[in-house]
């Protein structure tokens, strides 16, 4: 395993598929310690995704102040208060509840992904097209969230054409919420992509991509 020449080899992967826009890459760091968090730090990773609390407070321990920790996994309820000090984004935000129990944990504004279940898969979490809208109306009433995008997660398949009409579907949805103009809701990022898809991702105006396998294998 070489850390340095896979972050180079997404890096320009990323350079080759991106649609014009700014990208931030999360190193996804779930099932790897924190020398290998580390090792990524040293060649210029600054972002980290982590999808347990114990692993995001492990990773906060572990690298330097500047390092942001997103958290990418379902996050239960009960939960948001031993991760919200050190999140610098929240990437599933799925229900009014998690709304409210964030609200009043933070003492700021916490940048968060309103995760979409877009390809409609029962094993999937988030919200259903049709009730983004309204949920992200809800949220108004919610001044330590801000909502700067929408996330999902792709079928798992061979099928090209599904997986980029998935991301083409959000970046529609996207595209639409920017429209109304949500002071607490800009809502201009697109947290879509992974290892497995994150070029297609790209090429459909993935901001925000969360690799992991091919950075740490």
């Amino acid at each position: 395993m070489s850390i340095a020449n896979n972050v180079k080899q997404v890096r320009r992967t990323i350079a080759e598929h991106q649609a014009g826009q700014n990208v931030t890459l999360i190193a996804v760091t779930k099932s790897v310690g924190p020398d290998v968090a580390n090792a990524l730090y040293e060649e210029g990773v600054r972002d980290f995704g982590e999808n347990r609390p114990e692993g995001l407070l492990d990773k906060v321990e572990a690298l330097p102040e500047d390092a942001r920790i997103h958290f990418i996994g379902s996050l239960q309820t009960r939960k948001v208060r031993q991760v919200i000090e050190h999140v610098a984004a929240i990437h599933s935000l799925d229900r009014l509840s998690l709304a409210e129990e964030i609200n009043k944990r933070a003492d700021r504004v916490i940048d968060c992904f309103v995760q979409v279940n877009v390809s409609g898969e029962a094993s999937k979490h988030g919200l259903e097209k049709e009730e983004v809208l309204p949920f992200i109306e809800n949220c108004k009433q919610y001044p330590h969230i801000r909502i700067i995008g929408l996330m999902t997660m792709a079928p798992f398949t061979e099928e090209e054409t599904v997986i980029r009409d998935t991301f083409r579907e959000l970046r529609t949805l996207r595209d639409d919420m920017v429209a109304k103009s949500f002071e607490h809701a800009p809502c201009t990022e697109l947290s879509m992509g992974m290892s497995n898809d994150y070029e297609i991702a790209l090429e459909e105006g993935a901001s925000f991509v969360r690799i992991g396998t091919i950075l740490v294998q």
